[in-house]
């Protein structure tokens, strides 16, 4: 797959040749992520995911033809900002959606949702202050909001009986809230917490040596892609795995367990998302994304996926006809799709309502290294922001 001058990708003109009858007569997404730097691993299944949820859709959605183009926010706000602003300012698309980081998304909240009255639709990033008051007609949400996922990694933790805990994150929006999100529902001890350099670092051993001499029960860590990787490699090497849990969230999955490997093994996370979701919308994905990449997708691609399919469910539902913005949003609001999460809902805040799972590494049948589902920590979660926001 090639970008062109414009970092752009385009479906609809690789499979049907670009023109401007056609241009006129698409639905177009724009799709902001990650796509070079350490952190592109995390991007690419996104991409990878959003490209096949058309496929599966036959490149369609209401009688018009779907158009994605990725821009990449090569991990810096103020790039996603830019790009954001070339989406809606010069290719006018439709919809822009993507966005892994929180710092990217909320530096480009406002030029999308106010300046250019066009929708969001978050698949990863989940700010706090955007599930409460800064809330917006024109942002939804594929994901969750930041502290939901720690708050039910620390809800299981505290019904298991763990004594203490200590926390550990990246220094940005997204660490904040989930350190914030732990503690709401784990009411054990907190040995000791660390929010370090982001992005820049890497390097784990002073942390660890705290970690040491603290002897928690369990650590609880968020470090995406890279830093994930990282992290888990150091915390073994300290020879920490024997003697101290290893708990996370969006720190060991499909993106980086092929570099964990067997170090991973045993540790336990939380997600609204497991490959092993036995609905039929996940089947079909999971095993056709593993056909077409010979991997296992990450809950980053199921995201993605689920973006790209609320999107048809709106345009199929007004027969591709988007001008009117409110009949629009009504439609998204439906949620009138199968979800490869099952069953799916949106809060006020349009944010999902939904189920999240305590999910353990493993290798499969076939020794490949995955994560399967073992509980459902809390069932119908809604984000502990929604009352804060001032649509009803």
């Amino acid at each position: 797959m090639k970008y062109g001058i414009l970092g752009a990708v385009t479906i609809a003109a690789m499979a049907f040749g670009a023109s401007g009858a056609l241009a006129q007569s698409t639905i177009k997404i724009g799709f902001i992520s990650t796509f070079s730097g350490p952190q592109a691993a995390i991007g690419q299944d996104m991409r990878r995911s959003a490209e096949l949820a058309v496929e599966h859709l036959g490149g369609m959605a209401g009688g018009k033809k779907i158009e994605l183009i990725f821009e990449d926010d090569q991990f810096k706000p103020d790039v996603g900002k830019q790009k954001s602003e070339k989406l809606v300012q010069q290719d006018k698309v439709n919809f822009v959606t993507g966005y892994i980081w929180s710092n990217v998304l909320l530096a480009s909240l406002k030029a999308v949702t106010d300046e250019a009255d066009t929708i969001l639709i978050s698949a990863n990033a989940g700010p706090s202050q955007i599930a409460g008051e800064l809330c917006h007609k024109n942002f939804f949400s594929t994901s969750w909001n930041n502290d939901q996922t720690p708050m039910a990694m620390g809800q299981y933790l505290q019904d298991r009986g763990v004594k203490s805990l200590y926390l550990m994150a990246g220094n940005y929006a997204a660490g904040k809230d989930m350190l914030a999100g732990v503690r709401r529902t784990f009411k054990g001890q907190v040995a000791g917490e660390d929010l370090t350099k982001w992005p820049d670092q890497l390097d784990f051993s002073a942390e660890l040596a705290k970690i040491r001499a603290a002897k928690p029960e369990g650590v609880f860590v968020f470090y995406p892609g890279a830093h994930g990787v990282q992290f888990v490699r150091q915390f073994v090497q300290a020879g920490l795995k024997d003697q101290i849990k290893l708990y996370q969230v969006f720190s060991i999955d499909a993106i980086t367990l092929p570099q964990q490997g067997e170090l991973a093994l045993g540790s336990l996370g939380a997600q609204q998302w497991v490959n092993d979701l036995p609905n039929d919308a996940n089947k079909r994905y999971v095993a056709d994304f593993r056909k077409k990449h010979n991997d296992y997708p990450s809950y980053y691609g199921a995201q993605a996926y689920d973006s790209i399919m609320l999107i048809a469910s709106a345009a199929e539902a007004l027969k591709g006809d988007l001008a009117n913005k409110d009949r629009v949003r009504a439609e998204l609001k439906k949620a009138n799709f199968k979800s490869v999460r099952g069953g799916f809902s949106f809060n006020t805040n349009n944010f999902p309502i939904q189920n999240f799972y305590i999910q353990e590494a493993v290798k499969d049948a076939d020794g490949k290294m995955t994560v399967k589902t073992i509980a459902t920590a809390i069932s119908k979660a809604k984000d502990p922001h929604f009352e804060k926001c001032p649509m009803k």
